[in-house]
């Protein structure tokens, strides 16, 4: 299925703000880099080492060409809004000075432009999407329409994102580490156990398994639990079976269902059936 388009944009996303008052520095669109600090709402938290010294040899060849976006702390300091990657390889590469773009803008779409803008690369891993959809509903408490109208995805993208923080986490890890897809990470959401969860994962990425057979795997594990479960039942009831086998000298046995089950007497002939009734009767 083609992907929604992020066709508003980022500028889209925000209202518009009254112009932000001039940098106070020698040049209005270059801050010092010592006075900018990171997003404390980035949702990307894994920075490729090979792609930082890259990007970071490029400025140094070429310069930032792309400017980062900040909002004033105040103190003279500004706080990273998008382009946390620019900004770390700047430093790198020695800059004392980059230029940015300041807006005005709330935590809230601080938050909405930094996801929005890692959606629109493709930077972010499954589990980082998630989490940054789960931040926008617990501290911002927006719903999950809401994200997907903002985000410019499918409702069902956002509920089957934030369903993975229902991972174990050294399952979630594995994940983050791109070691399972997601595809993979929904079959085994279908299990009932955080246990089931981290057995079934370790296997699938010992033996690199494809999605088709992880859902086979994860199928298979299902069914071996609930024979676990019926043959531990059914265990529980066999010394009871064993006292009334004594009991009528015939063999006994006793089905659970639910809260309730039946019993099964067994006979061998009329005889048989009248030495059961008489036992039972006495």
């Amino acid at each position: 299925m083609e992907k929604k388009a992020l066709g508003r944009g980022l500028d889209a996303l925000l209202p518009a703000s009254k112009p932000a008052p001039p940098v106070e520095t020698a040049d209005a669109h270059h801050v010092r880099i010592d006075a900018i600090v990171p997003n404390r709402y980035q949702p990307r938290q894994l920075f490729s080492p090979g792609e930082l010294a890259e990007l970071t040899a490029s400025i140094k060849e070429s310069g930032v060409l792309q400017p980062i976006l900040v909002r004033r702390k105040g103190d003279g300091m500004f706080e990273l809004i998008s382009g946390e990657r620019r900004w770390r390889a700047a430093k790198e590469a020695g800059l004392e000075k980059i230029h940015v773009v300041v807006r005005n803008c709330s935590d809230q779409e601080s938050l909405l432009f930094a996801i929005v803008e890692n959606l629109q690369r493709e930077n972010l891993n499954p589990m980082e999407t998630a989490r940054a959809y789960a931040r926008m509903m617990n501290e911002f408490g927006m719903t999950q329409d809401t994200i997907a109208q903002k985000v410019g995805r499918d409702r069902s993208s956002v509920s089957n994102a934030v369903r993975l923080l229902n991972l174990r986490p050294e399952v979630q890890q594995l994940v983050e580490a791109g070691t399972l897809s997601t595809g993979h990470a929904k079959a085994i959401l279908g299990l009932d156990s955080s246990e089931s969860q981290l057995r079934v994962a370790k296997v699938v990425a010992n033996r690199a398994l494809s999605v088709r057979e992880t859902e086979k795997l994860v199928e298979a594990s299902l069914i071996g639990r609930k024979r676990a479960r019926k043959a531990m039942s059914h265990s529980q009831y066999v010394d009871i079976e064993a006292r009334l086998q004594k009991r009528l000298g015939t063999k006994v046995t006793i089905h659970p269902r639910g809260q309730g089950g039946k019993i099964n007497i067994h006979y061998f002939s009329a005889q048989e059936l009248e030495g059961i009734i008489d036992r039972l009767l006495s």
